[in-house]
């Protein structure tokens, strides 16, 4: 079982917000998706969350075992998606036992939070030869659609801990999924291909609200620190942006095959 502390259970305490304010995926995703797969494929989903793709994947025929950490977002998902095709696991996909043979490995946004090593490891065992890992990253992009926004807004993110770290995010035209490098070094995975779609999200100051607190880091600031970065980017919303911000956004689709013995 996972370690109280474990940051992936941070989601488990907002499942309902989580639910209401998190996108879901281009339909396009699915189209490209599906056409590498059998018909009525069996698919393993990582991190499946409150079915924000689990009911894409349903919806064209699949059969989904759906690995989910957090007690309360599976239970979420089960609500949202009461279906015959839907087995819903509690637990770690690192050490789950999970029966072999699946067409798919599938996982949407959730993939980071899988080690290196377990990223090829665990497919390659749970696949069967020729099935497909298919992972989907939502990424940040720099953009003019954003209209300054998240350059402005710096300032209040790192008053309260919490200001960018690492790499700028990239233009549309450099975006790069890191398991792409992932899957071409790994040997027992070949026909990697990258799929993007742009995909912006425009929110209202209280839906923006609402989408910080279903983040990790906001859910596991102290309640004090956490109300004051959110009043604070509400008002900045409402006061300097006409209450409304858009998320630039590039989502990746990037599928590899398992290597037939």
């Amino acid at each position: 079982m996972p370690h109280p502390d474990d940051v992936r259970l941070s989601f488990n305490q907002a499942p309902d917000i989580y639910d209401e304010v998190r996108p879901s995926y281009p339909a396009e995703l699915f189209d490209e998706l599906f056409d590498m797969l059998p018909a009525e494929p069996l698919i393993v989903e990582v991190g499946a969350g409150t079915g924000k793709a689990t009911k894409d994947l349903l919806a064209r025929g699949a059969s989904v075992h759906a690995i989910e950490i957090g007690p309360a977002m599976a239970a979420k998902l089960r609500s949202n998606l009461p279906s015959d095709r839907l087995r819903v696991s509690v637990g770690d996909f690192e050490v789950i036992e999970i029966a072999p043979g699946a067409d798919a490995v599938f996982s949407a946004t959730a993939y980071r939070w899988i080690s290196r090593p377990a990223q090829t490891d665990r497919p390659a065992a749970i696949l069967a030869p020729g099935g497909i890992l298919a992972i989907v990253e939502l990424i940040q992009v720099q953009s003019p659609d954003d209209l300054g926004f998240f350059a402005a807004a710096q300032p209040i993110y790192e008053r309260y801990g919490e200001g960018h770290t690492g790499p700028e995010a990239p233009t549309r035209d450099r975006v790069d999924p890191e398991i792409r490098s992932v899957l071409e070094a790994d040997q027992r995975f070949d026909s990697i291909v990258v799929h993007r779609y742009d995909w912006n999200q425009t929110y209202s100051a209280s839906e923006y609200r609402k989408l910080m607190l279903s983040y990790s880091g906001t859910q596991m600031m102290d309640d004090s620190t956490r109300v004051g970065l959110l009043d604070d980017m509400e008002a900045f919303i409402t006061n300097d942006f006409d209450g409304y911000v858009t998320r630039p956004l590039v989502v990746t689709l990037t599928a590899a095959t398992l290597v037939r013995p």
